[in-house]
This record gives structure tokens, sequence and C-alpha cells, in this order.
């Protein structure tokens, strides 16, 4: 039988020990690296949890702040069609945007930014609502106040002198039955491009401003020309190559655009364009009608 080397087996042996010291040394190695891993992932998903968090709660902000903007708008009235028109046609822009944010993920930020630009769009043109709504009511409390200053002044007058008494009645029958062309119902419209109705300064390429001549059997029958002068926010009238001039009142003006109608004393509706403006301008733009014996009408129009 042989002999075991002492020296060998002891080498052996430290041998051994030397492989079992190194795999304990990879294992907690290996072990320390999954436990960073593990943290890593975990502080990953936390940090992405929370900004989905803070996501969806901005969302939610916006959100609420739409609908808060859309009863402020069903809160606002007006005693004038062009306005009520303008407002309706604004409820519906706060209502589709109300859609698009509920369909939209929170997480989409280029969308988002977009929504609330269009929230900041859509105050700045209720503010302009509740400025020319509010310039409207107060010139219409002067001209009651103006008018009742007025009945109050003639009935003074009335007792002061009995033939201004008889003037007056005079004039207010010539007045009620007089021969001069009237009209109601003016209003006016922006166009694209594409000859669909805008309010988008930037989209606009013509004006359409519509009236009626009211029948009145009294009125001179035959051709009747309507001039329209229309104005920008700074007041300037807009005008181009097809510009003509007319006398009011002993006054030589200029429209920005007319049509002649031909007039029978019975109702006419009609319509003038005015095209070949460069270029409009956000603002209220006022539109006024005339004949060369009579001022028809005026109306506004809102761009933004």
């Amino acid at each position: 039988m042989a002999e075991i080397d002492p020296i060998a087996e002891r080498r052996e042996r430290e041998e051994q020990e030397r492989k079992n010291k190194s795999l304990k040394t990879i294992m907690w190695s290996l072990v320390g690296v999954a436990a960073v891993m593990a943290a890593a992932l975990a502080y990953i998903w936390s940090t992405k949890s929370n900004l989905v968090n803070d996501l969806n709660a901005e969302k939610e902000e916006l959100t609420q702040q739409m609908i808060a903007l859309k009863g402020d708008y069903d809160s606002l009235s007006s005693e004038y069609d062009s306005i009520n028109s303008q407002l309706d046609s604004s409820r519906e822009e706060v209502n589709q945007l109300i859609e698009r944010i509920q369909q939209t993920e929170a997480t989409n930020r280029a969308k988002i930014r977009q929504y609330e630009k269009e929230l900041g769009t859509l105050r700045s043109i209720m503010k302009n609502y509740i400025v020319q709504i509010d310039s409207l009511n107060t010139l219409n409390h002067k001209l009651t106040a103006d008018a009742a200053a007025a009945r109050k002044e003639a009935a003074e007058s009335k007792a002061e002198n009995a033939d201004l008494k008889g003037q007056v009645e005079n004039l207010s029958g010539k007045v009620a039955t007089g021969s001069v062309i009237k009209s109601r119902g003016l209003s006016v419209a922006a166009y694209n491009s594409s000859d669909k109705v805008t309010d988008r300064s930037s989209r606009v390429v013509r004006l359409l401003a519509s009236l009626s001549l009211v029948e009145n059997d009294l009125a001179p029958k035959g051709p009747v020309r309507v001039y329209l002068r229309v104005k920008d926010p700074e007041g300037i009238l807009l005008t181009n190559s097809n510009q003509t001039s007319f006398n009011f009142n002993g006054q030589s003006m200029v429209a920005s655009a007319s049509r002649e109608v031909d007039y029978e004393g019975k109702e006419v509706d009609l319509s003038i364009y005015l095209n070949d403006i460069p270029s409009y301008q956000a603002g209220i733009y006022t539109v006024e009608a005339y004949t060369t014996k009579a001022f028809l009408g005026k109306t506004e129009l809102l761009l933004r």
C-alpha cells in the first residue's frame, strides 16, 4: 500500500480552501450587484410612478380649468344677435377642447401644452366678449338716459310752446309715414379661402354683409344703391380698387363696397361682399350701411 504524502495532502487542502474562498467572494459580489440593481429598479419605478401621478394631476387640473371656463361662457349673455352667434361658436370650441383633453394621455406632454395655450386663447376671447358686452350695455344705458332726458325736455317744451307741439307732431307723422327706405337685420360674417365662416383674422379673405330693405309703399320705386363702410379695429376704412364715393346729408363719403338692387316698395334681401383686402387683424370691425337718403344701420364683427 502506497504511503500518503503529508505535504501533498496539505497542499491539496490549501488549494481547495482557496477555491472555496474564491467562490464565496464571487457569490457575495453577485449578491451585492443584485441588491444594487434591485434598488435601482425600485427607484426608477418609484420615480416613474410619481411622474405619471404628477402628469395625471396636471391633466386633471387643466380639465377642471376648462370646465370652469365653460361655466363662465355659459353665464355670458347678450341682447345682440351678432355677439350671441360668436358666443355660441366659442362655447362649441370649449366643449370640443374638453373632449380632446379627456381623450389624451397625460404623458403626451406636447398635446397637453397645446391645450394649455388654447385655454389661454379662449380666456382672452372671453375677456373681449365681456368688454364688448359691457361697452354696448353702457351705450344702451346712455341712449336710454338720453331718450328720457329728451322726453322730459319735450314735455317741458310742450307746456311752454303749443306751436312747437304741433310741429313735433307733424314731424313725427312725416317720419312715421315718410318715403325714406329703411332696413333691418344688418349682419356681417367673415369667410376663409374655402368659403367657410371663420373668426380667425389670419384666415379671412372676404367679408359678407347682409340686410333687408323693408317694405314701404311711399318710398320711390326703382334702382337703389346700398353703400357699405367697414372700419378696422383702429378705425381705418377698408378699401380696395373698387371703392366708390357717395353723398350723404351733403357730405361726400367713401364706401368700402356697394350694390344696386331694384326696389319696388316690397322687402328686398341683399348681400354685399368686400373682397381684395390684403390682410385682417384681430379686434372689433365696425360695419355701417347707407343709401344716399338714409343711414341703414350699424353692426360689429369680432375677429381673433
